[in-house]
């Protein structure tokens, strides 16, 4: 039964990068052929994609975040993280990371963290 878990700060200042990390376990970020995600809902919106790194090493990122997100991986920690640069308090979201067989099918979630942008 694979397992993901959100880890990061919950409040940042504006201008500041966020950095959350998944930490998966009983799966394996390498191996198992899935898609390893990052979405978010801000407060009173639906689902955001964000983006998603493959067993490879490859990413894709929403296009509407694509200038300021980075998503990478510690293989030897079976870990991938999201670096969200320059947040506003748009920013603003509960995030979760998640696996699919697709990266719009969210198969498996973490119970999502969430972040505040304030100074």
């Amino acid at each position: 039964q694979v397992q993901l878990q959100e880890s990061g700060p919950g409040l940042v200042k504006p201008s500041q990068t966020l950095s959350l990390t998944c930490t998966v376990s009983d799966g394996s970020i390498t191996t198992d052929d899935y898609y390893w995600i990052w979405i978010r809902q801000p407060p009173g919106k639906g689902l955001e994609w964000i983006g998603y790194i493959s067993p490879s090493g490859n990413t894709y990122y929403s296009p509407s975040l694509k200038r300021r997100t980075s998503i990478s991986r510690d293989t030897s920690k079976n870990q991938f993280t999201l670096q969200l640069s320059s947040v506003t308090p748009e920013d603003i979201a509960v995030n979760f990371c998640a696996r699919g067989g697709t990266y719009l099918d969210f198969g498996s979630w973490g119970q999502g963290t969430q972040v505040t942008v304030s100074s």
